[in-house]
């Protein structure tokens, strides 16, 4: 009988024998940790190892990630007009901080390069753009990025192994948080268990185990608070918090600023969601299947914002805002932005005006995908909110 990952594999692009052998390593790997650890390891475990080994996690190895040949486009792939608009946003934030960026997760580096470009344009460059990455291939595609396209503006970028220890400016991330490992949490009734990964002759597969600790008290939380059936299977994200809460510590004047896709907590936890939103990506096909080629693949998970905005204020950090991408993007001048490129200039127009729709469509990104702000110290409204905030529905 072939496992669910074999029966996904059917449908998905055949991987190259180099990429297989890849692979193949990294789920040694993964078994041999899982051994290490008495037989089972939580899905978050899993999830951390699958994405960020050294030189062998889907992040931190050499495959093509992101755009056309990759395995999923991010809007800053799409077209320039997604960074140009968000300058506006980034100019007012440094103006009310200071003039410094740090991008935390620069992808291809094409987001950095097209904003520093039109901040460039705002006469508002930042002193200094950080980008905080672990992956020193990545770090390799972002600065080549920048130096084909601005190479006069290489001097004030520079590559962060940690947070700082404090910081003043604004801090960026754009699909960061959907990545970050979560705890795969079964409700059934009074018992809660976490679901984890165990190997069953020489395949990964699911053991629940009773949940513990602080993830007990956080699914026994959940389940007061949202309506949760009987079998109902969810992700907790502790790592999400308490990456906003570090934050929180070192931020002085400033701004957090993230753009991810998810939901309230009650509508991330909505009843009719009763199998979670754990999705993986592989050549552009959409998949749930986290065990099918480790390393190849993303995984991902929609956002609880709400967690988000509890974390941030319980340390200290204040709500600026919150809403969709599309009512954000649209605050800030997108249709100015549209504007630049003449109707007339169809083969420039046309596929500017189709990824802008991707932007802003509630079919595509517009909806699913939010930005919200958390900061320190400003105190005027920010431009990217002030039509359309759903603060209210945190």
């Amino acid at each position: 009988m072939l496992t669910r990952s074999q029966q996904a594999a059917a449908s998905l692009p055949p991987p190259t024998a180099d990429a297989l052998a890849f692979s193949a390593a990294l789920s040694r790997h993964i078994s041999a940790c899982i051994s290490a650890a008495d037989g089972w390891i939580g899905f978050d475990r899993f999830m951390d190892l699958a994405l960020y080994t050294p030189s062998m996690g889907y992040y931190s190895g050499g495959a093509q990630k992101f755009g056309a040949e990759g395995d999923f486009v991010t809007a800053p792939e799409l077209c320039p007009a997604f960074a140009q608009t968000l300058g506006a946003q980034v100019a007012q934030l440094l103006e009310l901080s200071a003039l410094q960026i740090v991008e935390v997760g620069a992808g291809s580096g094409q987001l950095a390069t097209d904003l520093l470009l039109e901040l460039e344009l705002h006469g508002v460059l930042p002193e200094r753009y950080a980008i905080l990455e672990l992956s020193g291939e990545l770090r390799a595609r972002q600065r080549a990025t920048i130096v084909l396209r601005a190479p006069h503006l290489v001097p004030r970028v520079l590559w962060l192994d940690r947070l700082p220890d404090h910081f003043d400016g604004l801090v960026l991330a754009n699909e960061v948080l959907d990545a970050m490992p979560a705890h795969l949490v079964l409700w059934n009734g009074g018992a809660i268990a976490e679901r984890g990964v165990t190997v069953d002759n020489g395949h990964f597969a699911w053991r629940d185990r009773p949940a513990r600790g602080h993830l007990l008290e956080r699914a026994q939380a959940l389940a007061t608070e949202c309506e949760i059936v009987p079998g109902y299977l969810s992700e907790i994200s502790l790592a999400a918090p308490a990456w906003v809460a570090q934050w929180a510590a070192v931020l002085g004047r400033g701004a957090l600023l993230l753009i991810d896709y998810g939901f309230p907590r009650r509508e991330f936890y909505h009843p009719q969601r009763c199998a979670g939103t754990l999705m993986c990506h592989y050549r552009h096909h959409a998949h749930g299947e986290p065990f099918y080629l480790p390393g190849l693949q993303d995984i991902t998970l929609h956002v609880d914002f709400t967690a988000i905005v509890e974390a941030g204020c319980e340390a200290g950090l204040e709500l600026l805002g919150y809403t969709t991408q599309s009512s954000f993007l649209f605050n800030c001048g997108l249709t100015e932005i549209l504007a630049r490129t003449p109707v007339a200039d169809s083969l420039r127009y046309l596929p500017l005006a189709n990824a802008v729709q991707k932007l802003v469509s509630p079919a595509e990104m517009g909806e699913l995908f939010k930005v919200i702000a958390l900061g320190k110290g400003i105190s005027e409204p920010l431009l990217g909110f002030v039509s359309g905030d759903r603060s209210v529905t945190l």
